[in-house]
């Protein structure tokens, strides 16, 4: 079951060498750096474009099959119950009303979505329309896999949802590669009981607490009865068995970003940074960790839902995880277990109320015979009152403003208000468009950012290994 923070998942892999010829190639798992085709290849490119130019069946073409029906795979990562129910339903009623125009619906799965995806590229046989996510997107996009959606999305599609989620599919000289229609905040979810008794103050969305709040929060929730450094009940738990994407998105509230761009004599380039406001939120993690004993060290190696047990039992008062956990809790938290859902803090700068996210994207394959009628499905899909539908099924929010004033997503139970409240400080992830992130990801900063955290290594070793190494990485994909 999937219920780690998306985009985990995905396989990934180092460089692969380009085929032989010359040609573009993806690396398996997003890992490689990018190719440029060989001369010859770029004849047989175009080639191929003068003679699909004089073809109507080629490109961008509608014309339908030998009945003249067109038919979409429509591949969908949608994985609980009432989320495939709910894109089983769209489906079928798009198929009832329109008789030129029929979607096949293909069940994909997220622990394999980006290796299926691309060797379904590499064969041919892509699905018209594809459910991804912003972080698989980069590679597929800069290999030419992935349709620029500009000139086919209609104008209620593109006005419906704010700009900052279209930065998330953006990117190759401002095409869009996907509609960006599910997004996740990350929340803390807190042990209602403890929290008032703390006598802490409560935050809002509108008056959330400040890191530094956080942290005496957390203090006034840890209990070591006996003194003895090892408390029975900790304020917070941080699960950082994956730490990289966390401490990239959560940078944003103190100003940082970690992944930034400069100007070189050859244009913009992506660089690594990590300066005092892109490390503040990680030396908070570190403190709590190795000096305030407010967070246990055993949570550097939990995925979020391991941390769920000892929330249910009174060994965490609150834990830092994903909007959509909040299923988990109702569905499995004790009789009587009273929980509620608090936003995440802020830092004290100005726009320091923002974090990063991924949203969940749908796209058109660049192979894909009917682009037009792909893309008027994937508005259909992405149309505020389906969005919600999603959305609900999969405990998410919808990108779309008007989808986020469905009144079920406005309820205060389980947290959704405190959720579509937050919708507002959602930024696209300093990692999406980053050619080289994946690799900088898993084999210079996973390891960095673990070390650090056990505190084997210090802020300044941290910063020259992320930065001096990591930049090495992203050089190698900008050549």
């Amino acid at each position: 079951m999937r219920r780690t923070p998306w985009p985990h998942g995905t396989v990934r892999g180092g460089p692969r060498p380009a085929p032989a010829g010359g040609g573009p190639r993806l690396s398996p798992g997003r890992g490689g750096p990018r190719l440029s085709p060989g001369r010859g290849a770029l004849r047989g490119v175009l080639a191929a474009l003068l003679v699909c130019a004089l073809l109507p069946s080629c490109g961008s073409g509608d014309d339908g099959d030998g009945d003249g029906t067109v038919t979409l795979d429509y591949y969908s990562l949608a994985w609980q119950k009432e989320s495939v129910a709910a894109n089983r339903k769209l489906v079928a009623r798009w198929n009832r009303t329109h008789s030129r125009v029929k979607v096949r619906y293909v069940q994909g799965s997220w622990d394999t979505v980006h290796d299926h995806l691309l060797t379904s590229f590499e064969g041919g046989e892509a699905p018209d329309v594809l459910h991804d996510d912003a972080g698989d997107l980069t590679d597929f996009a800069y290999g030419g896999y992935l349709a620029d959606l500009r000139p086919y999305l209609p104008r209620g599609t593109r006005t419906g949802i704010p700009r900052q989620s279209w930065d998330a599919v953006t990117m190759n000289g401002g095409r869009v590669y996907g509609v960006p229609f599910l997004q996740e905040p990350k929340v803390i979810l807190a042990d209602k009981r403890l929290l008032e008794r703390s006598g802490v103050r409560l935050p809002t969305p509108r008056a959330p607490w400040t890191w530094r709040e956080f942290e005496n929060a957390a203090r006034r929730l840890t209990l070591d009865g006996d003194r003895d450094g090892r408390p029975e009940r900790y304020g917070t738990v941080w699960p950082m068995k994956e730490p990289v994407d966390q401490s990239v998105n959560l940078a944003l509230s103190t100003g940082g970003r970690v992944l930034t761009t400069r100007r070189t004599g050859d244009g913009v380039e992506n660089a690594v940074r990590f300066a005092d406001r892109d490390a503040a939120v990680s030396a908070l993690i570190r403190r709590q960790i190795d000096e305030d004993r407010t967070a246990p060290r055993s949570g550097l190696g939990m995925a979020g839902s391991d941390t769920l047990p000892g929330f249910f039992a009174g060994r965490y008062a609150m834990v830092p995880l994903n909007f959509s956990f909040r299923q988990q809790v109702r569905q499995q938290a004790p009789d009587g277990f009273a929980w509620t859902v608090l936003p995440l803090p802020r830092g004290e700068r100005p726009g320091g109320h923002v974090q990063g996210v991924v949203p969940q994207t749908l796209s058109v394959a660049q192979e894909s015979r009917h682009k037009r009628a792909a893309a008027a499905f994937v508005a259909y899909l992405a149309s505020p009152a389906h969005q919600a539908a999603l959305a609900k099924g999969d405990w998410l929010l919808p990108t779309a403003t008007t989808a986020l004033r469905d009144p079920a997503l406005n309820r205060r139970a389980d947290g959704w208000r405190t959720g579509t409240a937050l919708a507002r400080t959602l930024r696209p992830s300093p990692a999406l468009g980053v050619r080289g992130y994946t690799e900088w990801s898993d084999k210079i900063a996973t390891p960095a950012f673990q070390r650090y955290y056990r505190a084997d290594l210090d802020l300044k070793g941290l910063q020259k290994t992320l930065v001096d190494d990591g930049n090495r990485v992203l050089n190698r994909y900008q050549r």
